[in-house]
């Protein structure tokens, strides 16, 4: 069985930790992507294709040169927020991209793939205390729109074209690499801890907190923060599930904790990592943010025997602390 996997997006925030992953288990991993928003320093692979998801000609062509057995799939534009003021790059990249991208798959004859999800899939399930697989989906914006779409595609594959798929539904990937070899570097950075962090370094003037009166303990938001090594090292057993059960189907998997960290014990992180204090402005609640997001881990360790092992707090903002020293 062939060893090799191609990383789609593999010069990305996740993507650049989960070749690191692969390389560490024992695979070789040819990184593909068009550094759009992904970083050259970052491409950790045996090989490095620079080209597009639209290009089904030349992704056929890179899994057969390379006889690839299995992809992992990164590639997409993240930004819930810019997702609703212009929806029509995430359904392009997204969707379209990934529909080029399974046409390359069946062309080739490779059937495995780990699909890069969201929790956005699940949209403001606010009733459920943790968030199942079980859950209908209901995105709420075009990018969790565009995640569902993908999922919806990849079960309809299954039976056309004998599709091995694992769909990771992510919470919220955060910390960066023990040894300070990658981590976040958005532009623009919209995620929590980052803006935190760049607060504390004075590289922003405060930090806002929006909404500090929802039905939590602290009267922040909560949320389930997950480290992304941790995140890395669930695509390998992704992977090497599908490698060893050969069984047609598309399932679901959330990666996360199953524990929640409110917004103002974030910010206490920080403050006690980085030995700064900063300034916090407390603001309006921002529309559709649900008051708890948390994960139903239970099916990752069931199905894939992984749960999270880095994802204490002071791990992931130790962690992001150390290299964001680094590269500032």
């Amino acid at each position: 069985m062939s060893k090799n996997v191609l990383v789609v997006g593999g010069a990305g925030y996740i993507g650049s930790h989960t070749t690191l992953a692969l390389k560490e288990a024992g695979f070789n991993a040819v990184v593909y992507d068009n550094f759009s928003s992904g970083h050259r320093d970052v491409c950790f692979g045996d090989a490095l294709v620079e080209g597009d998801l639209s290009d089904t000609a030349k992704l056929t062509q890179v899994l057969q040169d390379h006889d690839i057995d299995s992809v992992i799939h990164f590639a997409a534009l993240i930004e819930a927020g810019q997702s609703v003021l212009t929806p029509l790059p995430f359904f392009q990249n997204n969707v379209a991209g990934t529909l080029s991208l399974l046409e390359a798959m069946n062309a080739a004859g490779v059937k495995r793939l780990v699909f890069s999800s969201t929790a956005a899939v699940y949209g403001n399930s606010e009733d459920a205390a943790l968030l199942s697989e079980r859950l209908p989906r209901a995105p709420i914006n075009p990018y969790g729109d565009s995640k569902a779409m993908v999922e919806t595609v990849l079960e309809s594959c299954v039976a056309a074209y004998g599709i091995e798929a694992i769909a990771l539904r992510y919470f919220n990937a955060c910390g960066a690499d023990a040894q300070g070899r990658s981590g976040e570097r958005h532009d623009p950075e919209t995620h929590l801890i980052p803006l935190i962090i760049q607060a504390a370094q004075g590289k922003r003037a405060q930090i806002n907190v929006y909404g500090t009166d929802y039905d939590t303990p602290d009267g922040t938001c909560i949320r389930d923060y997950i480290h992304v090594s941790d995140l890395a090292l669930g695509h390998v057993a992704a992977v090497t599930h599908l490698q060893r059960t050969r069984t047609a189907g598309c399932t679901a998997i959330n990666l996360g904790t199953g524990q929640g960290q409110s917004v103002r014990q974030v910010i206490d992180a920080v403050r006690r990592v980085s030995g700064v204090d900063f300034k916090v402005h407390e603001d309006l609640r921002r529309a559709g943010d649900p008051a708890v997001l948390v994960a139903d881990a239970q099916r990752a360790k069931d199905v894939l025997g992984w749960q999270a092992r880095h994802s204490d707090l002071e791990t992931i903002i130790r962690d992001a602390w150390a290299y964001a020293s680094k590269t500032q």
